[in-house]
């Protein structure tokens, strides 16, 4: 089992599709080890319903998810310098967080996660595209953080 980091922020383009998935992810499957937040370089969408769904199928609950970006991030007082591990799930995302960390000591990895919002015609079309990318973060994670502690 690789070393959790003390804390991991996830982003993505809006915050509203695989970063909140593998904010919920993070905190069901290794438990208040590590803080998790999650962020979006917009926040002009609400969490999708979408990955409400796939995610209420390993029994994480992602409803009450209020999107950010780092914007509102660092309006709120959230220094991306202060987390361990910035993981990026796009690749808009990942140069934001770049751009956001230059001159911070940080990790800032690029994990390539299948935008879901587009494919497919009908709910499951739709479905399956969102647990491809579920299914993806999971891999990713267990790659880099071991297998689930809890879940």
């Amino acid at each position: 089992m690789t070393d959790l980091p003390q804390s991991v922020l996830f982003c993505c383009d809006h915050n509203a599709v695989r970063s909140p998935m593998a904010e919920g992810m993070m905190k069901m499957f290794y438990g208040q080890k590590t803080y998790v937040q999650s962020a979006g370089v917009h926040n002009d969408m609400e969490i999708d319903g979408f990955s409400v769904a796939v995610c209420q199928e390993l029994g994480i609950e992602l409803s009450r998810h209020r999107s950010r970006s780092f914007d509102e991030m660092q309006e709120w007082g959230d220094d991306l310098s202060a987390f361990d591990l910035v993981i990026a799930l796009s690749p808009a995302s990942q140069r934001r967080a770049l751009d956001l960390t230059r001159f911070a000591h940080l990790d800032v990895v690029y994990w390539p996660i299948l935008d879901p919002t587009n494919l497919g015609e009908g709910r499951e079309d739709r479905l399956r595209g969102y647990r491809e990318a579920r299914d993806q973060i999971k891999a990713q994670m267990e790659a880099r953080f071991g297998p689930p502690t809890q879940g």
